[in-house]
């Protein structure tokens, strides 16, 4: 009895070995009603998605994707044909096995050996019909918003919908607590703002109000995200997530933003790979974003990541060419006291622009061949004859060192603002203002702040009339 005992015992035990060093991946696909045809593997980083495997069905429509290293976790993609695809999740087990009809693979779709893949499935039929219902609602909300007392009962449908809602994301997230299921479903639960009640006879109380909401919101945005979770990479929610804090926000102020920033590094610098992705991010979008202003993020990135050496997976060439665009871009950046320029005028007199005493000095570099100064420069001449008896001037410098076509197009054009020249560029005009094409614009105040940048012509009367309007 003891000899049966022990022979049990022994191979429950090389049953356990076994189970604990499969290593890599495997995953068993068939889909019936595809044969000899190939399936990828994909997955998500970003807001990109990109091929890791691929396997060519039999004529059964069976294949295995397979590796000998565990791939990173995440949501993936079986990829058919016709760019068709369904989701799965690779989590701690990597070998299971799946099972669909090909013309109905979202209702046929089954696992075997991953219980959390048949949750994952369980939760989008369930959640796509929530979704569906919460549509309905809304429509019917929007069509009844004259009818007063079907307003009322469609609210509180909407109110108890949303509700119902939260609450099976939050059953979904108790019932898989742990694993990655978990973390994606609770990476969607809305933040749930507290209702502040703002004491009588506050001014404004709708603005304090919003305020008040906007600080907690921002605040706590990331409080059911996980930051130091590198699993997040391989999702789509993440770089959403990254999305809708600085792009739907808006305040969109540097001084604002670089608080975020601040705020965002300190929650992910746990995790190397989180921080290089948010990192990368946040270098990309304000690298590339149009707002004006927003250079100054970039400015900041560039200092407190790359060029500081935390950035190790950037070449010495790239931080070398990043360190000449922020030289070039740290003078001028919006609230810097803009850098005097003397040199000489069409009028044969040094002209230097400290000396502009007007409430607003509009900074305008130009060429007279070049094909959009020939659009911006009239147009800026007719707001400026409207507007120059209303404390505005131009200071005009023209980038060409051809002395005749400059004077020329002044007189045919009747130029008759401030018309700066300075062919050897003693003045570096080019620096100071990162002067790399033209036409460019620089708005002053009375005491030479850059207050706008790279305007167009067109744009400058209301945002003057806007800064006297809102921020003086």
């Amino acid at each position: 009895m003891g000899k049966i005992f022990f022979a049990v015992l022994l191979s429950m035990v090389s049953a356990f070995s076994f189970s604990q060093l499969k290593n890599g991946y495997e995953i068993d696909i068939t889909i019936n009603g595809l044969q000899d045809s190939s399936v990828f593997l994909a997955y998500h980083l970003g807001d990109k998605q990109y091929i890791k495997d691929t396997v060519k069905l039999d004529k059964s429509g069976r294949g295995v994707i397979q590796g000998q290293e565990g791939l990173p976790q995440g949501i993936y993609m079986i990829v058919l044909p016709g760019r068709e695809y369904f989701e799965l999740l690779i989590s701690k087990d990597q070998h299971f096995v799946l099972s669909c009809s090909y013309n109905n693979y979202l209702n046929t779709l089954k696992f075997t050996g991953s219980d959390e893949n048949s949750a994952f499935i369980e939760y989008q039929k369930k959640w796509v019909i929530m979704q569906q219902e919460a549509n309905n609602i809304a429509k019917r909300v929007q069509n009844n918003k004259q009818n007063n007392d079907s307003l009322k009962i469609l609210t509180s449908t909407q109110k108890l919908q949303e509700d119902n809602m939260k609450s099976y994301l939050k059953s979904v997230v108790n019932a898989n607590n742990g694993n990655l299921l978990a973390t994606l479903v609770k990476a969607l639960l809305p933040l749930e703002i507290p209702e502040f009640s703002v004491p009588a006879g506050v001014q404004n109380p709708d603005s304090v109000k919003w305020a008040w909401n906007y600080n907690y919101n921002m605040n706590h945005f990331f409080d059911n995200i996980d930051l130091t979770d590198e699993r997040l990479l391989r999702t789509p929610i993440l770089y959403a997530r990254l999305n809708a804090y600085f792009t739907n926000d808006p305040i969109q102020a540097p001084d604002s933003i670089n608080k975020k920033i601040d705020k965002l590094i300190q929650k992910c610098k746990g995790n190397y790979k989180v921080f290089q992705f948010i990192a990368v991010y946040l270098f990309n979008h304000f690298r590339e974003s149009e707002i004006m202003g927003h250079d100054a993020v970039m400015v900041k990135l560039a200092d407190d990541i790359y060029l500081s050496g935390k950035a190790d997976w950037v070449s010495k060439e790239f931080k070398d060419d990043l360190r000449k665009q922020v030289d070039l871009i740290r003078p001028n950046l919006i609230g810097k006291k803009a850098e005097n320029l003397v040199m000489d005028s069409y009028r044969g007199i040094f002209v230097s622009l400290y000396d502009v005493e007007k409430e607003f000095t509009i900074l305008y570099f130009w060429e007279p061949d070049c094909g959009h100064c020939k659009e911006a420069t009239p147009k800026l001449k007719a707001y400026y004859e409207k507007a120059k008896d209303d404390n505005i001037e131009v200071f005009a410098v023209c980038t060409t060192a051809d002395k005749p076509k400059w004077t020329n197009y002044i007189e045919e054009y009747k130029l008759t603002w401030i018309n700066g020249w300075d062919p050897e560029r003693s003045s570096h005009f080019d620096f100071y203002y990162n002067v790399q094409s033209t036409p460019m614009v620089y708005i002053l105040d009375k005491n030479k702040i850059i207050i706008a940048k790279k305007l167009a012509v067109e744009d400058i009367s209301s945002f003057i009339n806007n800064y006297r309007k809102f921020i003086k």
